[in-house]
């Protein structure tokens, strides 16, 4: 297969790829020692327009819609950063600046990074994770991505990033490590859970949505892991090789939106990108995120992801956690940065630059306005400093919400909501709470014993308690006057059959489990070896579903699972597909069992019949000095865009999710949003209209004429059940074939909430960005040529109304 692929220098070349054989590299690209100027990026100039482009403050971002038609504008907060962090290192030496963007060591600060203090600029606390304050306590435990990208909700998106935010703040963390936005590609890759899931447009809108709320709660968010880190194995020895279309659509759109949502840092990823590592990428660090998407902040790296002292020339800004290796007292910046500028290798005005993003993102976020001082301490966690402040406030309200709406029904046959059953038996380890707490291991590292709420490593922290799905269907059970029974034994599957025998309901609870690659798990290193329920959770399936007619699945899982074995046994009556709850994730399943919440939930990646059924799969093997060749192969044509351009029948697809009610959509029309007369950028729209690509310019992929509304389409949608009930209704966009796309890519979604026989207006607009593909030859967004049709439905392969863009 021949594919294009743009190198870290810009340059296009043609590269024939096999999956024949392991393909490795010869070794990384790097930059040369030689005399580096630097000239600043320019800040974008356009002037604020209400009410489309408001100057907005990160501490006051728009009000969240479920339909968003503004633009925020940071660039005035940026400017006045700037402006202060200029004043400020004014009078620093190169030492003091280099000291700015140069991380104290592995352990030598109370968090998981730290920067020294330099002069009147207090240094930076770095913690960890996307869902909630990593290594302290009285913190809450929050649902993964994975759980809040199926709500398909902005509203509960936001919420669940201004409470962690909130979080942060009262434990004195300057800079919060997430959210995570890489691409589920790999159905096994291990950090999927901490993302948004197999869709860019999803994922894009989580991010943004998260990345408004946590700075509105007061602390630096970071972007990460910037880019093409999609699975875990030989994650620091590994290029993924990826040709330019495919890497603007998919794998670089959620890091646009969060650039335009004012997010204060990036971080850099510890794989190669077409054979140049991430933090010394100059086409992905100078050329798409500082130019082509004009970003502000600062780009950071990931933990011992620097690998090259001349990386700020290639874009880095600051090295995490500051030495080489954990422990080794060597950096990369430190002393060999300043001897660089001083000999001239970098420009001082580079350094310079690092410095003042540095330090403008502290202003930016109005952190030097009494910002408290860091109540953590990451490396000794009995440290009475951790329950020094206890920052969980009500956040377990909003866990719980979220654990129920981002929760899908995949399976009903009338089983649900439950009624007052006379009597209940759970069955299997994931209904139970951990044998020996819920925190178990380190970083969440071993093999659940219990219920499942999060994955493992980075991206965990400690849970302050946690509830099960025993305890609470027993606390419901006391008020229904219902019989509970259980066994959590997976192992001993006669005795499990034999428990569910005159049982009026019978729920299995089974699980999945993954994480990071630092921790291996009954030898899953990080990514998970298959995509089968853990502890014989198949066979357990069918041990109960043969002795009782009215089976319950739940799962607790960190991805798609294959299902096939059991999916369509005539004994499984419903599938509660409940992903990771955080804290509630008992409550949240007892929730949606018994109809407190009417599901709502919709799969963020397609369920496979066939794990070789999705397009990409886990590349594994190589020696210790390999470098491994992960060739993304299937471009754009990612998760159900595979699925329906192969016409692949999934399982479930991507999209998906069922209610105890039922809707119908009717009254399709679109409308043409046009700008003023008077509009300041007319020429760039007039030059899009007739073909032109966006210009190659400071800003040019998040200028506001790409994404200011040009189209609103609006339809009704009806609840034509018996009870009240949410609906996600989803835009797909079908270009025609000469424009190269899959035959169906989500571009709008929203959400609506309805009472039985009522309808309700809803609309979706869409940008000139959404409707764009990424020219390689011009290198810029351009309509492409044909007819543009869409349509609107309840998931990608259940189409109600159909539509044409007007030309």
């Amino acid at each position: 297969m021949t594919s294009t692929i743009v190198s870290s220098s810009g340059a296009t070349t043609s590269m024939t790829t096999s999956t024949s054989y392991l393909a490795t590299e010869t070794g990384p690209l790097t930059l040369p020692i030689s005399s580096y100027s630097f000239s600043s990026f320019p800040t974008p100039t356009l002037a604020p327009e209400l009410p489309i482009f408001p100057a907005t403050d990160p501490l006051n971002p728009p009000p969240v819609s479920s339909d968003p038609m503004v633009v925020p504008d940071f660039a005035p907060a940026w400017a006045a950063a700037y402006t202060k962090a200029m004043a400020m290192i004014s009078n620093f030496t190169i030492e003091q600046k280099v000291n700015v963007t140069t991380g104290v060591g592995w352990a030598n600060g109370l968090c998981v990074g730290n920067t020294p203090s330099v002069g009147d600029f207090p240094g930076l606390c770095l913690q960890d994770s996307p869902l909630g304050v990593r290594d302290t306590d009285l913190v809450t435990s929050f649902p993964a991505g994975i759980t809040v990208a199926s709500t398909w909700n902005r509203a509960l998106m936001r919420a669940r990033g201004v409470a962690i935010g909130q979080e942060n703040k009262m434990k004195g963390i300057n800079v919060a490590l997430g959210p995570m936005m890489n691409m589920g590609r790999i159905a096994q890759g291990g950090r999927n859970w901490e993302g948004f899931g197999a869709d860019p447009f999803l994922t894009g809108e989580a991010a943004y949505e998260t990345i408004l709320g946590l700075q509105a709660g007061g602390v630096q968010a970071t972007a990460k892991h910037y880019i093409n880190n999609e699975q875990e194995w030989k994650r620091t020895q590994e290029s993924s090789n990826v040709d330019d279309r495919t890497e603007h659509e998919i794998y670089a759109h959620p890091f646009l939106r969060s650039v335009m949502a004012g997010v204060s840092s990036v971080m850099c990823s510890y794989n190669l990108i077409n054979d140049t590592y991430a933090c010394n990428n100059n086409k992905t660090l100078n050329d798409m995120m500082k130019r082509e998407f004009g970003f502000q902040g600062f780009i950071q790296s990931d933990w011992s992801a620097t690998m090259n002292g001349l990386s700020p020339v290639a874009g880095l800004d600051m090295t995490m956690p500051g030495d080489i290796t954990f422990d080794s007292g060597t950096s990369y910046f430190g002393q060999n940065l300043t001897n660089y500028v001083m000999n001239g290798t970098i420009s001082e005005t580079r350094l310079d630059d690092m410095a003042t993003r540095i330090i403008a993102a502290w202003y930016y976020m109005h952190q030097d306005e009494n910002y408290p001082n860091a109540t953590v301490d990451s490396f000794n966690f009995y440290d009475p400093i951790n329950q020094e402040v206890n920052a969980q406030s009500d956040h377990y309200m909003i866990v719980r919400e979220i654990g129920a709406a981002g929760t899908v029904l995949l399976k009903n046959e009338g089983a649900l909501p439950l009624n007052k059953p006379k009597n209940i038996v759970l069955v299997g380890s994931d209904a139970a709470p951990p044998v020996s707490g819920p925190n178990e291991y380190t970083d969440q590292g071993g093999d659940p014993s219990g219920i499942l709420a999060m994955g493992w490593g980075s991206g965990t922290n400690n849970f302050t308690y946690l509830v099960s799905p025993y305890e609470a269907i027993q606390a419901r059970a006391r008020v229904d006057q219902s019989s509970v029974f259980w066994d959590f034994d997976n192992w001993d599957l006669s005795k499990a059959g034999n428990s569910v025998i005159g049982m009026e309901v019978a729920i299995v609870f089974v699980n999945s489990d993954s994480g990071e690659g630092y921790i291996t798990v009954d030898g899953n290193a990080g990514d998970r070896q298959n995509l089968t329920a853990w502890h014989q959770g198949d066979e357990l399936i069918l041990a109960v579903a043969a002795q009782n007619n009215n089976t319950i699945v739940v799962t607790n899982s960190v991805g798609p699972l294959i299902i096939e074995p059991w999916v369509e046994h005539p004994n499984v009556t419903a599938i509660v597909w409940a992903n990771l709850g955080g804290n509630e994730a008992g409550n949240a399943i007892a929730d949606i069992l018994y109809g407190a919440w009417n599901p709502s939930g919709k799969l963020p990646y397609t369920i496979a019949k066939s794990p070789m059924d999705y397009p990409a799969q886990l590349v594994t093997g190589g020696t210790a000095a390999d470098i491994l060749s992960i060739n993304y192969t299937e471009g754009l044509f990612i998760d159900y865009r595979w699925f329906d351009a192969q016409n692949i029948t999934p399982r479930y697809e991507f999209g998906f999710g069922l209610s105890y009610t039922t809707f119908e959509y009717s009254d399709l029309a679109i409308t043409t949003i046009n700008p003023t007369a008077d509009y300041a950028q007319m020429d760039l729209i007039d030059n899009w209209e007739n073909g032109g690509a966006t210009p190659i310019a400071e800003g040019s992929s998040t200028a506001l004429w790409l994404h200011m509304p040009a189209y609103q389409v609006t339809f009704d949608v009806e609840n034509t059940g018996s009870l009240y009930g949410g609906e996600v209704p989803q835009l797909y966009l079908h270009h025609s074939p000469s424009a190269g796309e899959p035959p169906s890519v989500l571009k709008g979604f929203t959400n609506v909430e309805v009472s039985p026989g009522q309808s309700a207006s809803v609309s979706i607009t869409l940008s000139r960005y959404d409707l764009s593909v990424w020219d390689v030859v011009r290198q810029g967004w351009a309509k492409p040529e044909g007819t543009i049709t869409f349509s609107v439905g309840a998931s990608s392969r259940d189409f109600r109304l159909n539509g044409t863009i007007p030309a």
